[in-house]
């Protein structure tokens, strides 16, 4: 089908984009800077703009559209343009949807809405964190994510199954270059974050692979039709971050969590994406254990 990828150049959107075309979708780069990719046409748009955002989705009559445009990492940004600028953004996607008569939609969320890292502390209901687990935001770049997924769930009950629509919260993205070294969206090397813990564990040790979220975005656009419209999905690895067990590791930086971390086995991850795999068929392949170029240990 014909697939319109906002943020197509992106950390992520470069490879959804190639996971979409690879499985044989025809599909359509939207951003500020649209970049090269294997895209049957490329636009330039900033879809915080309501008529921007018409625009283009009139212009390609997709049949599927994905929203990955945003403001992407807290605090990179004053907290009146991050939280403007993304759930404007996913306003404006969704009404042009609707109003275009795109079949279905999937916005990117964020794990940041469970609202670990606040200054308060944070303590989780329950681990491992489910797509049930109650949503705490507690910044503009997180309050903006759940503001998007309450829009996405909104535009759901109104349009009923004329538009299908879905939320994915993809852990902290990690593109194919960077296994190789390349600095990851902190700066910070792969190495590096696992070397040091800390750079890791205020995050809960996430991450996701960036060629395993867009099949994941692929698999979800083709179920659509069959599941519950308005649904919200993890994405992330099938291990943590971490070279140390995670119920060893996580009471250090979320000391709240010490009496919940113990349900945790070896390093398995604190998001499960067991709805993934449930509804969608969806399971992660790539961790840092088969990805990571590390240097070759030199015996003497």
């Amino acid at each position: 089908m014909k697939v319109l990828v906002t943020g197509s150049a992106g950390r992520f959107g470069r490879s959804v984009v190639a996971g979409l075309a690879s499985a044989g979708h025809e599909v359509v780069g939207v951003d500020l800077r649209p970049g090269d990719g294997p895209c049957s046409a490329v636009q330039s748009a900033d879809v915080a703009d309501l008529g921007e955002a018409f625009q283009v989705v009139a212009r390609h009559r997709p049949q599927a559209l994905v929203h990955l445009a945003a403001i992407a990492a807290p605090f990179s940004h004053s907290g009146g343009l991050t939280y403007r600028v993304n759930t404007q953004a996913a306003f404006n996607i969704c009404e042009a949807a609707v109003q275009c008569g795109v079949e279905r939609v999937v916005i990117a969320s964020s794990p940041t809405v469970i609202g670990y890292g606040a200054p308060g502390g944070w303590t989780p209901d329950y681990l491992p964190l489910d797509e049930d687990h109650p949503v705490r935001p507690w910044n503009a770049y997180s309050l903006s994510k759940a503001a998007a997924e309450q829009t996405m769930r909104s535009f759901a009950l109104a349009a009923g199954d004329r538009v299908r629509f879905a939320a994915v919260r993809p852990c902290f993205v990690i593109a194919p270059e960077e296994w190789a070294g390349a600095p990851t969206q902190t700066g910070h090397t792969m190495s590096e974050r696992l070397d040091d813990p800390a750079l890791s564990g205020q995050a809960l040790f996430n991450y996701l692979d960036a060629r395993d979220g867009a099949e994941m975005v692929e698999q979800l656009i083709r179920a659509m039709p069959e599941i519950p419209n308005g649904e919200v999905f993890f994405a992330g690895a099938p291990d943590a971050l971490s070279r140390e067990p995670v119920a060893g590791l996580l009471p250090r930086f979320h000391p709240g969590a010490a009496h919940l971390a113990e349900s945790l086995t070896g390093t398995d991850p604190v998001f499960s994406t067991a709805k993934a795999a449930r509804l969608i068929g969806w399971r992660p392949k790539r961790s840092w254990r088969t990805e990571l170029a590390e240097p070759t240990p030199i015996h003497s």
